[in-house]
């Protein structure tokens, strides 16, 4: 048994508790009035029910090609470093996870990471469900990975047969893309109409064919008023918000840093990441994940798009509550409760909460000991982070998973 006693926070309340984790179970077994005597004991950290992840690409599957950028235990360890302590992971790989017999391999793999994986399963065009429940990925346009598609009619001819899963959309309408492929800068090629389309057909899909979708990392203000509009008049849909598309825009862009803060879909306009961040704060965004891409240096600069995230979801959490006034409980939402919610439809347990009968694995950050982002704190194989220099107000001193200390820097 682990006891632990400080100030918790739940999505819906801050209070000061006791909290009591079987570590044969890893379940959450007591949350009680403080008494003074635990095994850890905090004085004015912050403790989490654990940072959920709901966008990761660990980069590993069956032919191991690309485990020189990260793998599942290295994703697992950048991820108790950065206060994650489940995240979901994407299909476009080399061998994607598109069948019953492809996902299992895949999943099998998952089971050397230190924290819990959920594997997306891949769309493309000539894939069906599979027989069990799983959560499942679709491109819309070329990303990173052979998952594509070429035209709108051909994605929904497809996705017809999907009618009542869990998709998320990766939104950019590729005829678009196509028509602007030659554009001399990478956020020209991939401009704000292509996602802002790509997020209209979507939530007409969500709507024709009874989905539970999920938009991923939107960047437009357009395309998230969209979005919200639809949630409003009852379409089922939630949405993802990157880091780097609420800490950076493209006017901080020039020609010594391009190539290392290209992604897709690209930088936006500073008015756009200002008002994400508002709507972030106020809920209208239900999941802040990571889209963790972990490229090499060299890679980046040879044009692949993607950023690493993973080691300071955290650090970046404490920025949001410093710079931008998030209270903790809205951390809880959007890091913890929210991803749950999604999470738990795929796993027997429950996160999210700190509460009796939820899993024991929790995120402790200090709001007094600002943190550096240097090379070598960094656990993901990758070995960058586009924060190198960057002082965050915060850290996460401790992750625990299910009742296992896993990071200690008290």
């Amino acid at each position: 048994m682990l006891s632990i006693e400080g100030t918790i926070v739940n999505s819906a309340e801050l209070k000061r508790s006791r909290i009591e984790i079987d570590q044969v179970t890893g379940l959450i077994t007591k949350v009680s009035e403080p008494t003074g005597v635990a095994d850890i004991l905090f004085k004015n950290e912050l403790i989490f029910p654990g940072f959920i992840d709901l966008h990761v690409h660990a980069r590993e599957d069956t032919s191991h090609t690309q485990d020189y950028k990260e793998d599942f235990t290295t994703a697992g360890e950048a991820a108790i470093n950065g206060g994650v302590v489940a995240f979901a992971e994407m299909p476009n790989n080399p061998i994607p996870p598109i069948d019953d017999a492809s996902y299992e391999k895949k999943k099998e793999l998952t089971k050397k990471c230190p924290v819990e994986v959920v594997l997306y399963a891949g769309i493309g065009p000539n894939t069906k469900p599979l027989s069990f429940r799983a959560p499942y990925k679709v491109f819309f346009g070329r990303s990173v990975g052979d998952l594509f598609f070429n035209s709108l009619p051909e994605l929904e001819t497809v996705l017809a047969k999907y009618r009542g899963q869990y998709v998320s959309f990766h939104c950019e309408d590729p005829e678009i893309l196509e028509k602007h492929k030659n554009e001399p800068a990478h956020e020209l090629q991939r401009p704000p109409e292509a996602e802002i389309s790509a997020i209209d057909f979507a939530l007409e899909l969500i709507q024709k064919y009874n989905l539970s979708g999920k938009i991923c990392h939107v960047s437009t203000l357009e395309g998230l008023e969209k979005i919200i509009k639809a949630k409003k008049l009852g379409v089922n849909v939630t949405l993802e918000i990157t880091p780097h598309h609420l800490y950076f825009d493209m006017e901080m862009l020039n020609e010594g840093n391009r190539k290392i803060f290209q992604m897709n879909p690209p930088l936006r306009r500073r008015v756009d990441r200002l008002k994400i961040i508002e709507f972030l704060k106020n809920g209208e965004i239900d999941y802040l994940a990571t889209d963790h891409a972990p490229h090499t240096k060299e890679e980046k600069e040879k044009g692949i798009s993607g950023l690493p995230h993973l080691d300071t979801y955290g650090p970046f959490t404490t920025w949001l509550m410093h710079e931008h006034n998030f209270t903790a409980e809205d951390i809880a939402r959007v890091c913890s409760q929210n991803p749950a919610n999604f999470l738990n439809n795929f796993i027997s347990g429950k996160y999210g909460k700190i509460e009796e009968g939820y899993i024991g694995s929790l995120t402790i950050l200090s709001m007094e000991k600002p943190i550096k982002i240097t090379k070598n704190i960094l656990k993901t194989k990758c070995g960058w982070s586009p924060f190198e220099g960057v002082v965050f107000p915060g850290r996460g001193v401790m992750t625990i998973i299910k009742g296992e200390v896993k990071k200690d820097e008290r």
